[in-house]
């Protein structure tokens, strides 16, 4: 038994035996059960890494050897290796331990990552500057099966395997992504590691030589050939790459003894690894739909997740979904597509009625827009369901393929605001700067479900792109109905609280809140504050602007978004046009990144709290 807590780096695994480094591992798995199960966080991909992780610490000598883990919410292992098990109950929590690499907890973490694909091409950059300083290390970039559905790793793939520099690929090829993977590379990863006929002549070829040093030289440079003329070339081995594996990911000797190898090797290796996602956790090892992938506190005993929804309200996710199910009750040409966020999006249910018109084209944020242009071409309509910090990967197809060519394809950006523990790798707070600029696009964010459901039935009677924005949270749950569904006005937004003194600018469902402040300003100070929904962020509803310009009362415009381009600063472009001269305070999100932590926590922090924003009205009014 290990006391986990007492690691302080990883040298003590480097005289450990086998069976000691077992015990290592089944403690580590121990610690991670125990400790997520009260907070939280990235469950099955840890767990199913935790004896590839013990390898490659015990093989490589970080921090001098780099270690790049790819989206990197599977590196708990590593950071309870190198000294972080102590700070695990604040994991995710605001000021605590990161879920993904941060180079400011600790010199072993040397790349940031917290979204796919771009592993090998950190690790490409590294080679590079090592061979060029005339150093020596190893580089070894650490990147699951679903990541390679991105285009960019391809491209860091195909750069240096030419190249014959130092560097290895670890492929943790676990099935999976965060739902199940998509796609013809997945098939070539499934031939690789299920081929009957080379792994049976392989195990029977073992036994056989067992006892036999001569014979297991000689068979071991037949090898190569024996898997080519059995399996045929694999892709990286045509890439320029000397390709290992399928190994067992679980197996510490085998894995040990790979690592070895990719050492000696002068060229670009690629470690082919199989692992089971969940491993040693009955109930994450059981899931194929990715609930485990990322989970709040739950009962390890029972698998049951602790937190209780209400069951008046559904996730907004849940609520876009539904909307989606009866919008293509009613017309064929509806169809969705997501970038491998089937069950993070909440379309399952959308999945199950209508399996033809779900297309998941893997981590492929660019493909699937341009993909969804085309099908505009041809008629259809289809809905791109994205996160909001993956849309931030795709912004030239939707300039370039697609408003440029005024298609209507309707983008539901998900996650849109502050998202909490995942922290400034997922914030969902640049979408509005960068594509405020895009011309014939249309931007919009619902107040509430019914309001939801008319932009929705809205969006696809409009020419060109639309984008809707919804965030995290919940929402109180109602019935769609599509004959009860409304065409909004484009461009237009809505006064739900009349005022004298000032008035709120804001979009989403925190203007609830907004109108209940104001209310309370008023019974509380007489003060007459009036709520705006600024339901269409683009184009903006001029003629209210300017009604509400002639009322010479101070505006505060609340977004929780970055500020720099964002609503605020359309109306202050707007009122600088036509050279009417308004008070207009922007309350947003500054030019920083946002860390971890709780959105209360984060907008209390920005001072973008409901009591800064009574702070800020009572100032401009007495001002």
């Amino acid at each position: 038994m290990y006391d986990i807590n007492k690691i302080t780096d990883p040298s003590f695994i480097k005289n450990l035996s086998i069976q000691e480094m077992q015990v290592l591992c089944d403690d580590v798995r121990t610690f991670l059960i125990d400790s997520l199960s009260q907070t939280g966080g990235h469950v099955s991909s840890n767990l199913g890494v935790v004896e590839l992780t013990v390898a490659m610490h015990k093989v490589f000598n970080t921090p001098e050897d780099k270690f790049i883990w790819d989206v990197g919410h599977q590196v708990y292992t590593h950071k309870i290796l190198t000294g972080r098990a102590q700070r695990f109950n604040t994991l995710r929590q605001y000021k605590g331990l990161s879920g993904f690499p941060k180079r400011e907890e600790s010199p072993h973490d040397c790349w940031e990552t917290g979204h796919a694909s771009t592993s090998i091409s950190a690790a490409v950059g590294m080679a590079y500057a090592r061979d060029l300083k005339k150093e020596n290390y190893h580089v070894v970039a650490v990147i699951g099966d679903g990541s390679l559905t991105g285009g960019m790793a391809y491209e860091a793939l195909n750069h240096i395997g030419h190249t014959n520099r130092r560097l290895i690929v670890i492929i943790n090829d676990n099935e999976m992504s965060i739902s199940q993977n998509v796609g013809a590379l997945h098939n070539i990863f499934g031939n690789l590691r299920t081929n009957a006929s080379y792994l049976k002549t392989k195990h029977r070829v073992k036994r056989l030589l067992k006892n036999s040093v001569v014979l297991k030289r000689l068979m071991s440079r037949a090898k190569v050939r024996v898997k080519r003329f059995v399996i045929g070339e694999s892709l990286f081995d045509a890439m320029g790459f000397k390709y290992l594996g399928p190994i067992d990911g679980h197996n510490l000797e085998e894995l040990i003894k790979n690592l070895n190898v990719a050492k000696t090797v002068d060229k670009p290796v690629i470690i082919h690894v199989k692992t089971k996602k969940g491993k040693g956790y009955t109930y994450a090892e059981q899931d194929k739909q990715g609930i485990w992938h990322g989970v709040g506190k739950f009962n390890k005993e029972t698998g049951a997740i602790c937190a209780v929804r209400d069951q008046e309200r559904i996730s907004w996710s849940q609520h876009i979904c539904n909307i989606l199910i009866e919008l293509s009750k009613h017309d064929s040409r509806v169809a969705v597509i997501t970038p491998a966020m089937i069950n993070g999006s909440a379309l399952n249910d959308y999945q199950k009625l209508y399996p033809d018109r779900l297309i998941d084209v893997g981590i492929a944020e660019e493909h699937a827009v341009t993909m969804a242009g085309g099908m505009a071409t041809q008629g259809m309509k289809p809905f791109v369901s994205i996160y909001s910090t993956f849309f931030k990967r795709a912004f030239d197809q939707v300039h370039h393929d697609i408003a440029r060519q005024k298609l209507n394809v309707v983008f539901g950006v998900d996650r849109a605001g502050i998202v909490g523990a995942d922290g400034e790798t997922h914030q969902g707070i640049y979408d509005i700067p960068m594509l405020r600029p895009v011309p014939n696009l249309v931007m919009m964010m619902p107040k509430d479900a019914k309001e939801a459901g008319d932009l929705m039935y809205t969006a696809y009677q409009i020419e060109g792109p639309v984008v809707i924005r919804y965030p995290r949270g919940e929402v109180l749950k109602v019935d769609v109905n599509y004959e009860s569904l409304q065409c909004v006005r484009v461009g237009s937004w809505s006064t739900l609280k009349a005022g004298g003194d000032a008035y709120i600018i804001s979009m989403g469902p925190i203007l609830d809140e907004f109108v209940g402040l104001a209310q309370q300003l008023d019974d509380e100070l007489g003060m007459k504050v009036g709520v705006i929904n600024a339901r269409f962020i683009k184009p903006l509803d001029t003629k209210l602007l300017d009604e509400l310009a002639l009322k010479k009362v101070p505006l505060i415009v609340y977004e929780e978004s970055a500020v720099i381009g964002g609503l605020g600063t359309a109306i202050l472009e707007y009122y600088n046009q036509t050279k009417q001269e308004v008070d207009v305070r922007r309350l947003g999100i500054p030019d920083l990144y946002v860390q971890h932590g709780s959105v209360k926590e984060i907008l209390e922090e920005l001072h973008l709290s409901l009591q800064d924003v009574k702070q800020e009205i009572k100032q401009v009014i007495n001002k």
